[in-house]
């Protein structure tokens, strides 16, 4: 059974929070078209198009937090787990290209993750996140 999961810097203003949000989710759908559902009609034959077909819920952390999840999640890659981290870098580029160039200058250690979705097996998902609590 597939789980999904988004964890954001709880420091963040809404406004990030909703963006980190989004970038990640936007990533997950194409990574994983699968946890789209099909299109549908209401009963007046409006299409209305696929959302998720499972559970995400938004959990929060700190930014010291985030960075010791990303790497341990990072370790879990080769048992299935997904990662999709939202940087610093990618929030002040102004375009893809200058992300992708400030992204090749900036090390591993330098980033700052804003927010992380990790998805795959829900045991995974849940041993990494199962202590974190819901964003209110």
């Amino acid at each position: 059974m597939t789980r999904c999961a988004f964890i954001i810097d709880r420091a963040l203003p809404p406004g990030l929070i909703a963006n980190t949000a989004a970038a990640l989710s936007m990533t997950l759908g194409k990574l994983r078209p699968d946890l789209v559902g099909c299109d549908l009609e209401d009963a007046d034959g409006v299409g209305h198009s696929g959302i998720t077909t499972i559970v995400m819920p938004i959990l929060v952390s700190d930014a010291e937090a985030l960075r010791t999840l990303r790497r341990n999640a990072a370790e879990r890659e080769a048992e299935g787990l997904g990662v999709i981290g939202m940087t610093d870098v990618a929030q002040r580029a102004k375009s893809y290209d200058d992300y992708r160039r400030r992204l090749a200058a900036t090390r591993q250690e330098e980033l700052r993750y804003l927010g992380l979705c990790l998805h795959g097996p829900a045991a995974l998902v849940r041993s990494l996140t199962g202590s974190l609590p819901l964003l209110k």
